[in-house]
C-alpha cells in the first residue's frame, strides 16, 4: 500500500483523525487529499471596494481549503448533545461528551488559551425562554472567534505538515474496495491505503452520495434547514450572548408545530456570502479582537424539514429555493423586518434610511418571493416570540438576509465504529449526515483515530 491511511477532507474531522494519529503512532504513513487550498492560500476575492459580491470563483475559499468551511467561521465549539448532530447515539453520550472536552484541551495548547468557555448552567434566563413558549437547550461553548480560531488552525497544521502528506487541489473522483485495502482515484493518480477516512462536510454532500451509490453503501434521507439571518442593535441581545454568547433558543410554531431555532449566534460580528456548489447563501462570523467587532448582532433563524416518500432530495429542495434568491437578487437578498410585515419589497432608499446599518452588501428585495409561506409565517412567529425575551428584535429595521441553507448529507448507515460495510472504511464529518457542528466533527475524527489505533 502507497499509505497506511488516507484521509480525504481537511475540515475539523480529517484535522482531528490525522492529529490524533500521528500523537499514537508517528511512524504511519498517512495522506491527507483536499479540494481546496491550504489555510495561507485561502483567499476570498470579495474586498468590498473592486468586488462586492460572490463571483463564483470554481474553488470556494470559504467553503474547502485546510480547516473546512469552520475555517473563516467564528470558532464556537459546543460541547453538548443536545444539538450539533448524532454522534452520541453510535458511540455513546459520555464518550462524545469526553472527546469534545478532549478537542478543547487541543484548542487551548494551540493558541486558544484566554478564550472564554460560556455554560447555560444555572442560568436565570432558561426560565424567562419558558415562560415565553422558548426552550433554551443546555450547552458549553467555547469562543475562539474567526482570528483566534485561524491561529489554532494555524499551528496545528505547522504540527502536522512535516508528518503528513497533505494533497491540496486534489479532489477524490473515485473510491474502489481492494482485497485488503481502498484505491483513491483523483485526476492526478491513483492512490492505495489500508485504511480510509472520508471527512468531506457538508459541501461534498453530492460527492458523497455519488460513492454510497457506486459502493452499494445504504443512506437515509436527511433533512435541510431554510430561513433567514438576522441582524440587529447588539445592545438588543446583549443580556443574552454577554452570559451565554451564543443561545440556541427554540419555538414551535402554533399552527403548524414546526420548530424553528436560532443558530450560529454572532455578537458584533458580520454577516457574509458563502458559496456552495455555485449557489451563494448567507452566514455569519464574529471575532475576539474587539478591533474587528461591529455594532450589530446576527443569527440564523431556521426551520427544519424532513421528507418521506416519494420524495427524498432534500438538498435539492433546499437549493431549488436558494438559486430562486440568487436569481431575484443576484445573490443573496436583505429585507427590512417592517417591509416584509407589510408585504412590500425593501428598496435602497428604505434601507438607507434604516437605523441598523448592514454588514453585507447584499441586494434589497422581498423574501416572501423566495421562501415558501409556511417556513416565513415561522420566522415571523418567532421573531416576535423573541422580542418577548429581547425587545426591540420585532423592529420595523431589524435586517433579514436570505436565504440560509443548511445543506445536510443523506445520512450514511454507519456501525457503532462509525465504519461502513466496508471494514475499514470509515465516514466522519458533517458529510455524514451524523455530525453538524465542528465539535462534533473533530470529536469523530480523535474517534476513528483511535479505532483505527486499536486505542479507545
Amino acid at each position: 500500500m502507497d499509505y497506511d491511511v488516507i484521509i480525504i477532507g481537511a475540515g475539523p474531522g480529517g484535522i482531528f483523525a490525522s492529529y490524533e494519529l500521528t500523537e499514537k503512532n508517528s511512524d504511519l504513513r498517512i495522506a491527507v487529499f483536499e479540494t481546496g487550498n491550504e489555510l495561507s492560500k485561502r483567499k476570498c476575492p470579495i474586498d468590498g471596494v473592486k468586488i462586492k459580491t460572490c463571483i463564483g470563483c470554481k474553488n470556494c475559499s470559504i467553503m474547502s481549503g485546510f480547516g473546512g468551511a469552520g475555517a473563516f467561521s467564528d470558532g464556537k465549539y459546543n460541547i453538548t448533545n443536545d444539538f450539533g448532530g448524532t454522534l452520541y447515539e453510535y458511540i455513546g453520550k459520555d464518550k462524545a461528551i469526553s472527546l469534545m472536552q478532549y478537542v478543547d484541551k487541543i484548542n487551548l495548547a494551540n493558541g486558544g488559551e484566554g478564550t472564554k468557555l460560556y455554560s447555560t448552567a444555572n442560568t436565570t434566563l432558561k426560565k424567562v425562554c419558558m415562560q415565553n413558549k422558548l426552550q433554551l437547550l443546555d450547552a458549553s461553548v467555547r469562543h475562539l472567534g474567526t482570528d483566534i480560531n485561524y491561529v489554532v488552525l494555524e499551528n496545528l497544521y505547522a504540527k502536522l505538515k512535516d508528518r503528513v502528506e497533505f494533497k491540496f487541489l486534489t479532489p477524490v473522483e473515485h473510491i474502489d474496495v481492494l482485497e485488503d485495502g481502498y484505491k483513491v482515484i483523483t485526476a492526478g493518480g491513483e492512490y492505495t491505503c489500508s485504511k480510509c477516512i472520508v471527512s468531506v462536510g457538508r459541501s461534498g454532500s453530492k460527492w458523497i452520495e455519488q460513492v454510497c451509490a457506486e459502493l452499494d453503501i445504504p443512506t437515509e434521507s436527511n433533512r435541510v434547514d431554510l430561513g433567514v439571518r438576522v441582524e440587529l442593535p447588539a445592545e438588543l441581545f446583549s443580556h443574552l450572548t454577554d452570559e451565554l454568547y451564543e443561545s440556541k433558543i427554540v419555538y414551535r410554531t402554533e399552527k403548524f408545530e414546526d420548530k424553528v431555532r436560532t443558530f450560529c449566534m454572532n455578537p458584533r460580528g458580520s454577516v457574509v456570502n458563502e458559496n456552495t456548489n455555485g449557489i451563494v447563501t448567507v452566514n455569519g462570523h464574529s471575532y475576539e479582537d474587539p478591533a474587528k467587532q461591529t455594532e450589530n448582532t446576527n443569527f440564523a433563524l431556521l426551520v427544519s424539514k424532513h421528507f418521506s416518500e416519494p420524495f427524498k432530495d432534500s438538498n435539492g429542495y433546499g437549493e431549488s429555493i436558494a438559486r430562486l434568491s440568487n436569481m431575484l437578487g443576484g445573490g443573496v437578498i436583505v429585507q427590512r423586518f417592517g417591509d416584509l410585515i407589510r408585504g412590500r419589497r425593501t428598496n435602497h432608499k428604505r434601507l438607507a434610511n434604516s437605523f441598523v446599518r448592514p454588514t453585507l452588501q447584499a441586494e434589497p428585495g422581498d423574501l416572501s418571493l423566495v421562501l415558501p409561506k409556511r417556513i416565513l409565517d415561522g420566522i415571523i412567529e418567532m421573531i416576535y416570540a423573541l422580542d418577548k425575551i429581547a425587545p426591540g428584535t420585532a423592529n420595523d429595521d431589524t435586517l433579514l438576509y436570505g436565504v440560509e441553507v443548511k445543506f445536510y448529507n443523506m445520512e450514511v448507515k454507519l456501525n457503532e465504529r462509525l465504519e461502513t460495510r466496508y471494514p475499514g472504511l470509515y465516514m466522519i464529518g458533517d458529510g455524514s449526515g451524523v455530525t453538524h457542528s465542528l465539535s462534533h466533527a473533530s470529536a469523530s475524527g480523535v474517534f476513528v483515530a483511535r479505532d483505527i489505533l486499536g486505542v479507545q
